[in-house]
């Protein structure tokens, strides 16, 4: 059974809907302790500290999973707003605009430290401001990378996708699936 080192239900649900069979147990990492604004080391610097601090707490007698999701517009690091006024200036920065929705993840078990880096990437239409509003009033942006749900606000402004649906909700679950179908064939 995979350790998913996330509080997030997205994370949960998209594990779920792979057939993955999982717990959900975490050691916090303070994400606020990583200095770089350059967003593709940010994603990367985020996921092997919460990979380390798990690690040590839990081993990796079972496959522990960790990862991190970030928005860029490739120059800006777009992280989850902190209030409802920074949810609203990060996601204006996305509407018209071509945004890049990052995951790094890493399985370790038993030694062995599967990486990947994978990144989907959006081209929205502008955002309705009526809509804008009520999306931030719902709080629904809470605990997302730039406010951003593609799953659910920002899903009727996309006009161009490249990339899996499932990396930009915060782990590319093919990804996960094939190392994890590698790790227990091999138990």
């Amino acid at each position: 059974m995979l350790l998913l080192c996330s509080t997030s239900k997205v994370r949960a649900a998209l594990l779920e809907k792979a057939g993955i069979k999982f717990i959900q147990k975490v050691c916090d990492f303070d994400e606020d302790s990583i200095k770089t604004t350059n967003p593709y080391q940010f994603v990367l610097e985020a996921t092997r500290g919460k990979f380390e601090v798990n690690l040590k707490c839990f081993g990796d007698e079972q496959p522990l999973l960790c990862a991190d999701t970030i928005i860029t517009d490739t120059k800006t690091l777009i992280r989850k707003p902190k209030n409802i006024e920074e949810a609203k200036k990060l996601l204006l920065l996305q509407s018209d605009n071509t945004i890049e929705i990052v995951t790094y993840q890493m399985i370790g078990f038993q030694g062995q430290i599967y990486q990947n880096q994978s990144k989907t990437i959006y081209k929205f239409k502008k955002f309705n401001e009526k809509d804008l509003e009520n999306y931030l009033q719902s709080g629904e942006w809470k605990g997302s990378a730039g406010g951003c749900k593609v799953e659910g606000f920002c899903k009727k402004y996309i006009e161009n996708v490249i990339g899996y649906e499932s990396t930009a909700m915060g782990l590319t679950t093919q990804w996960v699936k094939e190392i994890y179908d590698i790790i227990t064939k091999r138990r």
